[in-house]
């Protein structure tokens, strides 16, 4: 059992478990976006749960799919819950999970915004048009700022000479040319959840560039409403803008 307790001593692979129970048979992928982390560190912890018989794993086809093994669970709760404690335990976790369920009907689920586009451009061309500040100031009409380390601050800065940062955060996770993660919120927003985060995700898709953008952590509908535009806009911008060399021009909205 103590590979069991190792595993589950990580809130990580606790959240892995969560997952599985939730949604079984996942493949790397699938975890890595639920998860968002990086491939060689999540393979590292579905390791250890492996290790502890927690996660068992089928091939199917190309594709390698996790699931989760209660087992050696049932065998703790088995050694030390007796036949005798277990009413009183179940009527405790029934009480428990009505007053948690009561509080979460106060919570709605965050609504989140998810746009894919195909771009007829190289992964590295697209990725540079992300990352380069002259390059966002065409399409984007900001420059975005930053070194573009993990933990390094980045900003959406006006075009004008005002030194306005419009947007601000943190680059949470960069895997170039495939996947950026950025923390989004306004310079003097104050965010008792903290702030929205938005991954851009690209894959190659034959001749072309499949990129996703999810920005999550939206406080309502009412948000969610009023960055759609704008992220459709500016997608479709960049799309034109590394295809051709020439931007979509900027709306009366975005002036």
């Amino acid at each position: 059992m103590d590979r069991v307790f190792k595993a589950l001593a990580d809130p990580t692979r606790r959240f892995v478990l969560d997952t599985l129970r939730e949604n079984n048979g996942r493949t790397l992928g699938e975890l890595c976006e639920s998860v968002q982390m990086t491939r060689q560190s999540l393979t590292q912890h579905l390791g250890v749960l492996e290790a502890a018989r927690l996660v068992s794993t089928v091939r199917k086809g190309r594709e390698k799919l996790h699931y989760l093994n209660p087992v050696p669970l049932h065998e703790i709760q088995e050694r030390w819950i007796s036949a005798f404690d277990r009413p009183r335990l179940d009527a405790l976790s029934a009480l428990k999970q009505k007053a948690e369920s009561a509080m979460s009907a106060e919570n709605e689920p965050r609504p989140e915004f998810v746009h894919t586009t195909y771009i007829a451009a190289t992964p590295e061309k697209v990725w540079e048009c992300l990352m380069d500040p002259e390059a966002t100031a065409a399409y984007w009409f900001h420059h975005n700022v930053s070194d573009w380390q993990p933990g390094s601050p980045w900003a959406h800065r006006r075009l004008d000479e005002s030194g306005i940062d419009d947007v601000v955060g943190t680059v949470v996770e960069i895997e170039a040319p495939r996947r950026l993660v950025l923390t989004w919120a306004g310079p003097d927003e104050e965010r008792p959840d903290g702030p929205s985060r938005v991954t851009f995700e690209l894959k190659p898709y034959g001749d072309t560039v499949q990129l996703t953008v999810t920005h999550v952590n939206l406080r309502d509908e009412k948000e969610l409403r009023q960055i759609s535009g704008g992220w459709s806009f500016v997608l479709s911008s960049l799309k034109s803008y590394a295809e051709t060399g020439n931007a979509l021009p900027l709306p009366a909205w975005g002036a």
